[in-house]
């Protein structure tokens, strides 16, 4: 314990609870930032050098890359609630079996899905009516990503059980070192020697291998109490079912997401290739200006997590609200940003002076820009639904997005183009928010909360 307390844990349990909540959310807003570069460097360093089909191509790959990264996100995350709930607890035994089984869990899922891309990823290209003249491209990049997918997770796994444990600083140094190496390999493999849009893709992997190995090092060095033994893999089978059951429940709700964004794809494919491309570097900015969002919703996911092992009720409710209005103040922000800079925005990612692309791209950041609330009110009230143990009412929001976007793509997309794609999200949004804020704030553990009541939970 006291060598892990020696590097950087924050200390959720005790003392001013938005203050721990914003020193542990930093150090992750800076990791959002370096390893969303791992992707954006790519669309980047592709739209300058190869041009607007090859950008395409990138966009088109997203939704397979997107659905890759949101359950391995998921997955991690839904391993390490009960890492961090062991933690709350004070129970170094269950921490070290809950590690051990998050190995177990992550490397089964990464054999199975290594295979299943192999066989089904250029039908699923195929199935998402991407363009014949990109579909090529698209499928060379996504390929070499999916075939180590095992690095992906092996990251999210290994940088999960350290934040568990109020440790979100050490991967931030990691992914930094691993994002510049990204960056010079792009121009290396892309510019340098001639490997096309695939160079990209061989990037990334080299880059979030790194980072793992410097992960895996620190852990054994630095972060003794998360080395499990050979007897704590042999933790059980009803630990084995509870984390199985926590990490899929959230690895699949994060997978919904990313499957309905594959589907709303499906009607933006339909729109031409320079809609396809204003709408990837919208989506790339997109996914930058809402870090500073996601980066609170690791710190609600570890902190409601200690706390619920810990029994400390009231300390959630308080640091419930002091995440909505932390939301609010980002989301004014980012809309009075976007309205003002939107277009040179887009152009400075995209690298393109195409005007109908430009013009997509900026049409869509500033009218989704207002809605960023909401979307901050979902994401923290899921997370901390999925904490406390809840693992079917965060899903049942996400199943509401699925069918959404759905609904959107047969019937409103082929109407009004464009338009519709813009308008989807922020509408489908305003039905979510009020089934979670439901769910969460009338959970009996919560209500209870406001008048003392304790939590008697295992973990």
């Amino acid at each position: 314990m006291s060598q892990t307390k020696r590097h950087a844990q924050v200390d959720l349990l005790n003392g001013p609870i938005f203050l721990s909540m914003l020193q542990f959310a930093v150090p992750v807003f800076f990791s959002s930032v370096f390893q969303q570069l791992y992707n954006t460097m790519d669309t980047v360093i592709v739209g300058h050098v190869l041009g607007d089909t090859s950008l395409a191509a990138i966009g088109a790959a997203t939704p397979v890359y997107d659905l890759l990264i949101g359950f391995a996100l998921g997955l991690g995350n839904g391993l390490s609630i009960v890492t961090a709930r062991s933690y709350g607890s004070g129970d170094n035994n269950l921490l070290k079996r809950s590690v051990a089984v998050s190995l177990v869990i992550g490397a089964g899922i990464s054999l199975f899905i290594t295979l299943l891309t192999r066989v089904a990823l250029y039908p699923f290209l195929q199935l998402l009516h991407t363009p014949e003249e990109i579909i090529g491209e698209a499928y060379s990049y996504v390929s070499v990503i999916t075939l180590y997918t095992g690095v992906m997770f092996a990251y999210n796994l290994c940088a999960g059980v350290l934040r568990a444990i109020g440790n979100s600083f050490m991967p931030l140094m990691f992914l930094i070192f691993s994002s510049v190496l990204n960056i010079g390999l792009d121009f290396l493999f892309i510019a340098g020697f001639g490997m096309g849009i695939r160079g990209a893709a061989v990037a990334t992997v080299i880059s979030q291998a790194v980072s793992v190995v410097l992960c895996v090092v620190y852990i054994l060095k630095r972060a003794e109490i998360l080395v499990p033994e050979r007897g704590h893999f042999k933790a059980g089978k009803d630990l084995y079912k509870e984390m199985a059951a926590q990490g899929f429940s959230m690895g699949f709700m994060h997978s919904l997401v990313s499957a309905g964004s594959a589907i709303l794809q499906v009607g933006i494919n339909g729109l031409g290739y320079l809609t396809i491309a204003g709408h990837t570097a919208a989506r790339k900015l997109c996914m930058f200006c809402l870090m500073p969002m996601t980066a609170m919703i690791s710190a609600v996911n570890t902190f409601v997590s200690q706390n619920y092992g810990a029994g400390k009720m009231q300390r959630i409710r308080r640091a419930m609200k002091c995440a909505y209005l932390y939301n609010a103040y980002v989301a004014v922000g980012l809309t009075i940003l976007l309205l003002m800079f939107a277009p040179d925005m887009v152009r400075i990612i995209s690298g393109s002076g195409e005007p109908v692309m430009l013009e997509n791209g900026a049409m869509y950041l500033r009218v989704v820009a207002p809605f960023y609330f909401i979307l901050g009110l979902i994401n923290d009230t899921r997370t901390a639904l999925q904490a406390i143990g809840q693992k079917i009412l965060p899903i049942i929001s996400s199943i509401m997005e699925l069918f959404g976007k759905i609904l959107f793509v047969a019937v409103f997309i082929p109407r009004y183009q464009y338009m519709a794609v813009i308008f989807c999200e922020p509408v489908i949004w305003c039905f979510m928010v009020v089934e979670l804020l439901a769910a969460f704030w009338l959970n009996p553990y919560i209500k209870g909360a406001k008048k003392g009541t304790k939590s008697n939970s295992a973990y």
